[in-house]
């Protein structure tokens, strides 16, 4: 699931979920001000991110300024911490997936979010359409709505075949 981390006066915010509700991509909204971040909400963010700190972190913020924050000397612990305090220093948008973050509002970069959820989309075509004439139809992984976890279900039991057999 998508998240998006938003705060509600960010214009590029109002953006994003415009465009999200226009493709009709779901996603779940956390508006940074209200919501206090977790410290998986922001481990996943720096793991995911490309530049770690320098991509998510405002250093244009004025709590940035004023602190003289040096976020480099910080322990993790630390700037997490400092973070959950001092939620708008984080940048925004900051948009979250399975695989990646991407922070801000581009209109070239986040069309990649209507393509994955295009081959989501044809990749249940494709399995219904296999499904049609399976003769175990009834058990077949490609029934469930998670494509991704029957995919990774169908190849775990083909591995088990695989051990079986050999």
């Amino acid at each position: 699931m998508i998240k998006i981390y938003s705060s509600p006066s960010c214009s590029s915010c109002r953006k994003v979920k415009a465009w999200f509700n226009k493709e009709k991509i779901p996603y779940t909204e956390v508006n940074i001000l209200k919501e206090k971040l977790t410290e998986e909400d922001l481990k996943e963010m720096l793991e995911k991110s490309l530049d770690g700190t320098d991509e998510i972190i405002s250093t244009r913020s004025k709590i940035f300024k004023e602190q003289h924050i040096d976020v480099d000397s910080m322990s993790i612990k630390a700037l997490l911490a400092f973070i959950q305090e001092n939620p708008s220093i984080l940048k925004r948008p900051i948009i979250v997936d399975d695989s990646k973050i991407q922070v801000g509002y581009n209109s070239d970069e986040i069309e990649i979010f209507e393509r994955e959820k295009k081959n989501i989309i044809k990749a249940k075509q494709i399995a219904k359409a296999d499904c049609q004439n399976c003769p175990d139809r009834e058990n077949c992984v490609h029934r469930f709505d998670d494509t991704r976890a029957a995919i990774e279900r169908e190849l775990l039991e083909k591995k088990e075949l695989k051990v079986n057999i050999n």
